[in-house]
């Protein structure tokens, strides 16, 4: 049986929260007029809260029902009777003291026995009262020093444990730091920086994941620690609209900044993942991302065995380290980027783009190449080759198709076409791929599709890239993701001069004329004809192709 003192609903959510556990009705009873109408503790023990009033007391008469109500109800002090039905002497406090952790005890004893007392001291007590003593001015004093006592003692034990985990951080970031010298790929790199934290006593497990291309899922990349199948039976994501994009590592990616769980059993974001986590006694995390400028190359989780192991100023740290990680990938990345050739291919599909076209591959079983993009003022000009349909077929298709038009053929065979065309609808798109660092390499229609290839540098962030398509065009589907070498062109002379001394205008004008056969013999187009195509008046057409020519000549002949 419990005897719990009623007050009003709206004080009792303030009260200061006592649990008496004593079996004899007197003593007890005692205990409780002394409280009941008090409120020199509540002003005691929180002097700047204007609600004050009497404590709510809660009395059980065994240990077995206290340790329950401890348990399930939040408790400011334990009042123990050392001698229960169920339990006798300094095991009392032992089994209460083990179970109710930092909450404070004072033993309440029937013998004017020091020895008894200071014995309790030593074993967990904040202090003790003898029963036939006690008065209401010394329980009160009691109970007061006994809270704070055990409040400066949690914020000593705080801060000596915030201290040793400042210390344990920056350690793991001198070696991370030296881990980053020392490594030559992306993959050792996160590798051993997983190892280093998971070879920590403080913490379980530690993993780092990207964002898949063309998906909002993240998926590991490297892991160490005490795993057990964790990363398999898991699912995150970075979309704040699905539960599993609002946990610690989806919240990381989408805002730049360290998220912290500090109770896995208690902190509502972690509901996805809480069985899997108790279960490989992972009781707080901490999610660092993975961020250089623009770039996010992932997340960084750490997962501890005790609550409240990421506090204060180690998220400051956590942040540092994760920018010392992303760094060194940039470095990696742009050293590869360097030394190879190689490049990163994103190919897309389009539903409703070019669909006269589309439905001419699939029903004459023909393919349309186009194999270079030149943007202009106004719209994009595409240059191409059609193998296997006639060239009437191609020209009705091209009228009938809403985005393309005004085709000119630069050589017709019998099976296969070199045409030229204008595409508006596309220069939208392009120019978007273009601003982001990108170029469309290729584009192919078909067997009834419309594809198209995306070519970045390696280290660009392949999945902003894909959302800034999605965005322009919701038809756009992503396919496949590929590393490849570069094409020939991007190779082919003094690229520099191209991508650095040319302006936007000067260098349409020159790769319009090379493409559109201007300096073949005979010519494949006039110079009028590009300057139509261009939208610009034939004399700045000529200027901007004698400018760029001088430019591309110096570089070559120059110093």
């Amino acid at each position: 049986m419990s005897e719990t003192d009623t007050r009003a609903a709206g004080d009792a959510a303030d009260a200061l929260r006592v649990l008496l556990i004593e079996d004899n009705p007197g003593d007890a009873r005692l205990i409780q007029e002394m409280l009941r109408d008090t409120e020199e503790l509540a002003q005691r023990v929180s002097p700047g809260d204007a609600a004050g009033g009497a404590p709510e007391i809660v009395r059980e008469t065994r240990l077995e029902d206290g340790l329950a109500t401890a348990e399930t109800e939040p408790t400011d002090i334990v009042l123990l009777d050392l001698n229960l039905p169920d339990s006798e002497g300094l095991t009392t406090l032992e089994t209460v003291h083990e179970e109710t952790g930092e909450t404070p005890i004072v033993v309440l004893t029937g013998v004017r026995d020091q020895q008894v007392g200071v014995k309790a001291i030593q074993r967990g007590a904040q202090d003790f009262l003898v029963k036939d003593e006690v008065t209401s001015e010394l329980l009160v004093r009691t109970i007061h020093h006994a809270i704070e006592r055990a409040h400066q003692e949690r914020k000593r034990r705080q801060q000596r444990e915030q201290l040793e985990a400042l210390n344990r951080l920056n350690r793991i970031g001198h070696d991370i730091s030296h881990a980053v010298i020392t490594t030559e790929t992306r993959t050792e790199l996160e590798q051993q920086v997983c190892d280093r934290l998971a070879a920590e006593d403080a913490y379980r497990f530690a993993w780092i994941g990207g964002v898949n291309p063309g998906s909002d899922r993240i998926v590991p990349k490297a892991a160490a620690g005490v795993e057990d199948g964790y990363l398999d039976e898991i699912d995150v994501s970075v979309t704040e609209d699905d539960e599993t994009g609002r946990g610690p590592a989806g919240t990381a990616v989408r805002t730049g900044e360290v998220q912290v769980m500090n109770d896995a059993q208690a902190d509502p974001g972690f509901g996805p993942w809480r069985e899997a986590a108790r279960s490989r006694g992972y009781r707080s995390s901490a999610a660092v991302p993975i961020v250089h400028e623009d770039l996010v190359y992932g997340v960084l989780n750490v997962y501890s065995s005790s609550p409240r192991a990421f506090m204060g100023a180690e998220t400051e740290v956590l942040a540092r380290t994760g920018d010392v990680i992303a760094h060194a990938i940039t470095a990696i990345e742009r050293k590869d980027a360097l030394v190879s050739d190689a490049v990163v291919e994103l190919e897309f599909r389009v539903e409703d783009m070019a669909e006269e076209l589309v439905e001419l591959s699939a029903a004459e079983s023909c393919t349309i190449e186009f194999e270079q993009l030149v943007g202009g003022d106004e719209a994009l000009l595409a240059y191409g080759t059609a193998r296997g349909v006639s060239q009437e077929a191609f020209e009705d298709s091209i009228d009938d198709t809403d985005g393309v038009g005004n085709v000119r053929f630069l050589s017709v065979r019998r099976d296969e076409l070199e045409f030229e065309l204008v595409a508006p609808a596309a220069v939208s798109l392009f120019e978007t791929i273009a601003t982001h660092g990108g170029r469309v390499a290729s584009a192919t229609i078909a067997d009834g599709e419309f594809r198209f290839v995306v070519e970045l540098p390696r280290g660009r962030d392949t999945r902003r890239m894909i959302e800034l398509i999605q965005d322009q065009r919701a038809d756009a589907t992503y396919l496949a993701q590929r590393t490849t070498e570069r094409s020939d062109r991007s190779d082919a002379g003094p690229s520099s001069v191209l991508e650095d001394e040319l302006t936007d205008k000067q260098r349409a004008a020159l790769e319009t004329a090379y493409f559109a056969g201007y300096f073949d013999w005979p010519r494949g187009s006039t110079g009028e004809e590009i300057a139509e195509r261009l939208g610009i008046a034939p004399a700045t057409f000529n200027q901007h192709l004698r400018t760029s020519e001088r430019k591309f000549f110096e570089s070559v002949f120059g110093e």
